[in-house]
């Protein structure tokens, strides 16, 4: 079973009608509402963007990364999610020069199973990772960032800079993640 960790983006809804209609079983909580024992029943986690930064919400998304590290599980972080898995991990991030929003091409670097070629997304963060931890590594980049896509060294554990739940692109990366 999937779950959507909803830190309050407003693009969540995108992404849960989108795994409403492909028929992927997920359930959605708030780190707030999360008991953190129930972590062992879920198979797979999303992490969503945010609105703003709250300690403790920060804490809880830290420890699911810890969790899913520990126990390879897969982890899809978007936007501020794949900033919590970049510091969670020990890398940096930083405020952008502007505020990033709209479509954007990502330029794919290497091989990977979640997607190929360029990809158009969209974009929608003043946030972005700054320096990569080492067992991170970057998948795709843009024109504005260079850490677009990141993906734990050979673990199913990824991060987007971007909303993947907001174009074509982007939901066929989610699908591909799913199906891991």
């Amino acid at each position: 079973m999937l779950l959507v960790v909803d830190n309050g983006s407003v693009y969540t809804k995108n992404l849960t009608d989108f795994l409403l209609n492909k028929n992927i079983p997920f359930e959605k909580q708030t780190p707030q509402s999360l008991d953190l024992n129930s972590l062992g029943n879920y198979d797979c986690f999303i992490l969503s963007g945010r609105r703003k930064n709250e300690k403790k919400t920060n804490e809880i998304n830290s420890k699911i990364v810890n969790y899913s590290l520990k126990n390879n599980v897969k982890l899809l972080g978007i936007c501020y999610g794949a900033e919590i898995l970049a510091l969670t991990l020990g890398g940096t991030i930083r405020k952008s020069s502007s505020l990033q929003k709209g479509n954007e091409k990502i330029k794919i670097l290497t091989d990977n199973p979640i997607c190929s070629d360029s990809i158009d997304v969209f974009e929608s963060h003043g946030f972005e990772i700054s320096k990569l931890p080492d067992v991170l590594v970057s998948l795709g980049e843009s024109n504005y960032c260079k850490y677009e896509i990141i993906q734990y060294k050979k673990k199913p554990i990824f991060g987007t800079q971007f909303h993947p739940e907001m174009t074509k692109d982007g939901n066929s990366l989610i699908e591909k993640f799913c199906s891991l």
